[in-house]
């Protein structure tokens, strides 16, 4: 009889993107640098917008809803990461406004069964020229809904 590999909880919500982790990510005791988890996961976002046509390609005023700022980071760690390698970070929007939104994020194992932190940051979208918030386009907020977590 063989023993079959637990299965990854299935995600009712927002996607799995993988991430690496480099030896250099770690830290002098062999642990993935607390900076680093912020870092993946924005990278992990990055990638995400990209899928639906929003980057930054070196001119803010072009760059439309990519033109935003960070207004809080929160992270929680849960496990130590002790090696390199694949993981993957679960995202998600918690609340998406007008000008602003809360994204969810969980650095996991690659499967996504294993949680190794988690967090939110509020994102304020800005005009180009005045720096002030401005209102998301459509299209994003439209891509946006798709990874909003059910309320419950």
């Amino acid at each position: 009889m063989t023993a079959e590999a637990p299965t990854a909880p299935a995600l009712s919500y927002g996607r799995l993107i993988p991430v690496t982790v480099h030896f250099d990510d770690l830290d002098a005791l062999g642990l993935l640098h607390n900076a680093r988890y912020p870092l993946l996961a924005e990278r992990a976002w990055a990638e995400l917008w990209q899928e639906h046509g929003f980057r930054f390609e070196g001119d803010w005023t072009a760059a439309g809803d990519a033109c935003n700022a960070v207004r809080e980071l929160r992270v929680s760690y849960e496990a130590s990461v002790t090696r390199p390698g694949t993981y993957a970070v679960h995202l998600w929007l918690e609340r998406l406004g007008t000008t602003g939104l809360t994204y969810g994020f969980r650095f996991c194992s690659a499967d996504g069964a294993v949680t190794y932190a988690h967090g939110s940051r509020v994102l304020v979208r800005l005009d180009a020229g005045t720096l002030r918030p401005a209102p998301w386009s459509e299209e994003f907020r439209a891509a946006g809904r798709a990874l909003l977590r059910p309320a419950g």
